[in-house]
């Protein structure tokens, strides 16, 4: 499904949708445990892989409204009876790779074509150091993978700087290790609000974990226990949103359901500010009013928010001035390489952007915005920020692969036509 989007102004009430990264782990969390409710989960393509794999692993799962109830395995996964398909989800394979490890037997995980060419190696690295046997069937640090458990816990050296999911699923499953887990960072941690969110996330579970003067440690023995967890909404999806109201806000767009929490992706407030739209944020009611002004650029470090490169070329293309966002090669690692993306799909819009390795700069200032055809590559963030670029480009601007947003935001394109965007679907 390929999307259209038209010049065109915004204005209204929309709601961010609720969290991914919180949806995947109190999912996993409540599989951990012997049963507890999930209140206000994301209903999306890559929260049903992590689903399937708690299903599998001798869980199950009922939704009743806005709810999931889920009886857990009880902190001991059975060996699946079938591979795990992860599908598009890099959460869902590594948090449930660690999880795998904890089974009495062989899991073998897999995904479409893009997971199977994203990094696992360190993850399964550590787990080998474990007791596990974990590996690539191609050798490669990629999936397929096999794991076969159980582990009993112990120290392990992992780096920080290729996904900070790593340490998330070592501490989830450490926690009902016999042994604990203690994990030493080798490197600086990239995307450390993803490990502040866990272990918020665990806290809430009655786990106990902890940060070190080296890295992470959590205690062996424990039990996850709650009777029910609260989904917060998503300030990843809400970048979107409020990049709308500040690149055309027709007078003011107010987002919803954006409750304070441990998401670093909150920073895009600050940003959207910075670049000289008015942001008001009020905290107890969770809204966010934005109102439309003429953006400048900004210097951006995205060394703990990856998933805003987007979301901040989008807004720098239309910016004056020169936007560059720095500390982003590990944003080349998701679900395509993104940094590029972005500067090829801007610059096919007309967008005058300098890629290096680790930054991306984008000359507001020198680009001109005309509506072509852009590829999605696939990627729900990047289809996302390409329909922002879409909103002040002169023109139609169609994007290929739209329906790649039910990966995180599956309303995403009626909320921007409800808020007044010309979006046509074909």
């Amino acid at each position: 499904m390929d999307v259209t989007v038209t010049s065109s102004r915004v204005h209204g009430d929309a709601d961010a949708p609720p969290s991914k990264s919180y949806t995947h782990r109190a999912i996993l969390a409540a599989g951990y445990s012997d049963g507890a409710r999930v209140r206000n989960p994301l209903d999306s393509a890559d929260t049903k892989a992590t689903m399937g794999a708690v299903d599998a692993f001798g869980g199950s799962l009922v939704e009743v409204a806005d709810t999931l109830e889920v009886a857990g395995f009880d902190g001991r996964p059975d060996v699946p009876p079938d591979v795990l398909d992860c599908a598009n989800s890099g959460t869902t394979m590594r948090l449930v790779t660690a999880a795998a490890a904890l089974a009495d037997g062989i899991t073998v995980l897999t995904g479409d074509a893009s997971l199977r060419s994203r990094p696992q190696g360190p993850l399964l690295d550590a787990l080998d150091a474990l007791g596990a046997r974990a590996e690539s069937t191609r050798g490669n640090g990629q999936a397929p993978l096999v794991v076969e458990g159980p582990i009993e816990g112990g120290r392990v050296e992992i780096p920080g700087d290729v996904s900070s999911q790593f340490i998330t699923a070592l501490l989830m499953a450490g926690a009902v290790t016999d042994e604990g887990v203690e994990i030493d960072l080798t490197t600086e941690l990239k995307s450390e609000p993803y490990v502040d969110l866990t272990l918020d996330v665990l806290d809430d579970f009655d786990i106990d974990a902890e940060r070190t003067a080296d890295g992470y440690r959590v205690p062996g023995g424990q039990t996850y226990r709650a009777d029910e967890y609260q989904v917060p909404g998503d300030f990843s999806s809400a970048s979107y949103l409020v990049g709308a109201g500040a690149l055309a806000g027709d007078d003011s767009v107010t987002v919803h359901n954006v409750y304070p929490s441990e998401q670093g992706d909150s920073a895009i407030l600050d940003i959207v500010e910075r670049m000289g739209a008015r942001v008001d944020w009020n905290r107890d009611e969770g809204t966010v009013e934005v109102e439309h002004a003429s953006l400048s650029g900004v210097e951006v470090d995205v060394g703990d928010t990856p998933d805003l490169l987007p979301t901040i070329a989008a807004l720098g293309a239309a910016a004056d001035g020169t936007t560059r966002i720095t500390n982003c090669e590990h944003v080349r690692f998701k679900e395509t390489d993104r940094v590029d993306a972005m500067a090829t799909e801007l610059a096919a819009l007309g967008a005058s952007v300098e890629e290096e390795r680790d930054t991306l700069t984008v000359h507001g200032g020198r680009s001109d915005l005309t509506g072509t055809t852009l590829s999605g590559h696939g990627d729900h963030r990047i289809v996302m920020a390409l329909s922002l670029a879409g909103l002040v480009a002169d023109g139609d601007t169609t994007i290929t692969g739209a329906h790649h947003v039910d990966v995180s935001f599956p309303g995403f394109f009626d909320t921007l036509y409800d808020l007044g965007a010309s979006v046509t679907l074909d």
